[in-house]
């Protein structure tokens, strides 16, 4: 018997099966940062919560290949991805009925790393955009990984009608940088800029309700007005949110009556009001 050979399906094929799929999505909104560390999963995940919380139908998709973490910010590690009789990859359900699609949910271990250059990375995403069994849903938040490369690109090209991008900072001196350069990536490929999220703005003492802006501070009413994008909140530096990952629950279910959830659900909020109302589009 000859070998068996591997069915490759043409881009030009992908392209159009992955945006025939995703036009099943009222609203596409990516996550985006300039750089790693700033809390992008977290936020992208706790979004996802947020607007299932709020009672929209809510898909996320881990478009961050080499650093794919939003099953383990919505404690769903565990879980595998599996197809059905058509062939296509099935999302894993996550809490409140947050459908959910991520590279580490293929892998035998989640710290099995996969080490792909760029190409293969943007080919990778297509190919999900292209085979996932997506279901009709209001929303798909979508994580991107740092920065402006491949799979940016990838998606700014590929996903259809995409409603805007947010992008998640942290109150240092790179920040000016930072949103001139995803300011400049936005307009250069006309994808609307919801706003920025500053995240682990400062930090407030349980004890004695002091204030320490251990990041940094920066004055973000002049710095958002020179660039022209909303500031659409700061959430605070909460020791309870490493506390949930260590037991494998998301945030704003584990402790969703602190500072940091009302923050990030009067995000929420902003966010449904900047989408879907259509005097602000």
């Amino acid at each position: 018997m000859g070998e068996k050979k591997v069915k490759f399906v043409p881009v030009f094929d992908l392209v159009n099966e992955a945006k025939k799929k995703l036009d099943k999505f009222k609203y596409k909104i990516l996550v985006m940062s300039g750089k790693g560390g700033v809390g992008k999963s977290f936020i992208s995940s706790m979004l996802a919560l947020g607007l299932a919380m709020r009672g929209k139908n809510v898909s996320i998709f881990d478009a961050d290949i080499h650093g794919s973490s939003i099953p383990l910010f919505l404690g769903i590690q565990g879980s595998r991805h599996y197809a059905n009789e058509a062939g296509e990859i099935l999302p894993v359900e996550g809490p409140l009925n947050v459908k959910v699609v991520a590279i580490n949910l293929m892998l035998d271990s989640p710290d099995t790393p996969v080490v792909w250059r760029g190409p293969l990375v943007g080919r990778a995403i297509l190919e999900l955009a292209a085979k996932v069994a997506w279901y009709e849903a209001d929303y798909l938040i979508v994580d991107m990984p740092p920065g402006t490369g491949d799979v940016a690109i990838t998606v700014s090209q590929v996903f259809p009608s995409i409603t805007g991008a947010i992008l998640v900072t942290s109150p240092n001196t790179l920040t000016e940088t930072i949103v001139a350069k995803a300011a400049n990536f936005m307009a250069s490929t006309g994808i609307r800029l919801l706003g920025v999220i500053e995240n682990m703005s400062y930090f407030k003492c349980p004890h004695c309700g002091m204030v320490t802006n251990i990041m940094g501070e920066m004055s973000s009413d002049y710095f958002f007005a020179k660039y022209g994008v909303n500031l659409l909140g700061k959430i605070p530096i909460d020791p309870s949110i490493n506390e949930a990952l260590n037991k494998g629950k998301p945030y704003l279910l584990f402790n969703r009556e602190s500072e940091a959830a009302r923050a990030i659900l009067e995000i929420v909020d902003k966010v449904i009001n900047l989408v879907e109302n259509t005097n602000n589009k």
